[in-house]
């Protein structure tokens, strides 16, 4: 198989020749330049033969051109980039926002930088963009501030900036496909039992998460994928998203593998703890591709970290997640 059926056949759910697996991290400054970063994401692909390509879309490009900036400075030790302005500074603010160009801006330096991949990539390798949810973009927008907002009765303004957001969105998933790209790796960060309830999310987030998919699934996306973010994620509610492929925090948080691949009928993407990537620990590696295997039997599976592999990155260990793969493949006639 090429990487591209590999994938395909692991969304069908039905037997590859052997385990496809990707992982990703981020490129920052770097990822500023669609030039520089295109070249390194397209090298960091062949350096470890990965089998599909997660775009390392810049974490902050969807509040730019929404007037925000941010400072991404203690990315190289392990951080994370922060917002250090915004205009929107309560709830009012929000009817203020004009909506973006998707091909200006911001957003219009990220589809170059998808089309220059593309161009390296040859159809080597699927390629999918990265989307932050509705929900996720207007919290960064906010300063983390979206469901105070919430809370305190300004739900009317909220929804009127989901809007605008997703509008924003879905032009920027049908320029996606438009140019080349496999699907979108849509990341909801907000998803959590630790974090906001049902009645909240239900609302005001998955009415636009659905919108988002349903956009890239008409445009042509075949490989969809949903990211929850974090801890005690809201399963029950994520569930039946209309994406081809399910990625969360394995064995950080529930569900477990089988219990996820039993309810969603879905292709799971992950298997390994991000942090024991980032911290060397083989053995803890070995064990999690070990289980993984073991339970799913190598079908309807695409092994990856449940996030983004934190800084700071050893090429050797990277490199182990591919050997330990294939030895356990071999061990376990997979």
């Amino acid at each position: 198989m090429n990487k591209t059926e590999r994938i395909k056949t692991a969304l069908n759910r039905e037997k590859t020749d052997k385990l496809p697996y990707a992982f990703w991290t981020h490129m920052p400054g770097d990822d500023l330049d669609p030039e520089v970063i295109s070249k390194k994401t397209y090298e960091f692909f062949k350096e470890y033969d990965l089998d599909f390509i997660k775009m390392m879309n810049n974490g902050m490009y969807s509040t730019e051109d929404f007037g925000c900036k941010a400072d991404y400075s203690e990315i190289k030790q392990g951080g994370a980039a922060k917002l250090v302005y915004s205009p929107v500074k309560a709830a009012d603010d929000w009817v203020k926002l004009k909506q973006p160009d998707v091909h200006q801006g911001a957003y219009g330096r990220e589809l170059k930088h998808l089309r220059l991949l593309l161009e390296l990539v040859n159809k080597e390798a699927p390629v999918i963009f990265t989307i932050f949810s509705p929900m996720t973009t207007a919290n960064k927008i906010s300063q983390n501030t979206l469901l105070k907002q919430i809370t305190e009765g300004h739900g009317e303004q909220v929804h009127q900036a989901l809007e605008m957001i997703t509008e924003t969105t879905c032009e920027l998933v049908k320029a996606v496909m438009e140019a080349g790209a496999d699907g979108i790796f849509m990341a909801t960060q907000l998803a959590s039992y630790d974090i906001t309830t049902d009645k909240i999310y239900g609302e005001y987030g998955k009415p636009y998460d659905v919108r988002v998919f349903e956009t890239a699934n008409q445009c042509g996306g075949w490989f969809n994928l949903l990211h929850a973010h974090g801890n005690n994620i809201m399963f029950n509610l994520l569930k039946d998203y209309p994406s081809q492929a399910f990625n969360w925090h394995v064995f950080e948080t529930l569900p477990g593998v089988t219990e996820a691949r039993d309810i969603t009928g879905k292709c799971l993407v992950g298997g390994i703890q991000r942090y024991n990537i980032t911290d060397g620990k083989k053995n803890e590696i070995h064990h999690e591709i070990y289980t993984c295997i073991k339970e799913l039997g190598g079908v309807g599976h695409i092994l990856t970290p449940g996030c983004v592999i934190r800084y700071p990155l050893d090429k050797e260990v990277l490199s182990f997640v591919r050997e330990a793969k294939e030895s356990i493949e071999e061990t376990m006639c997979i």
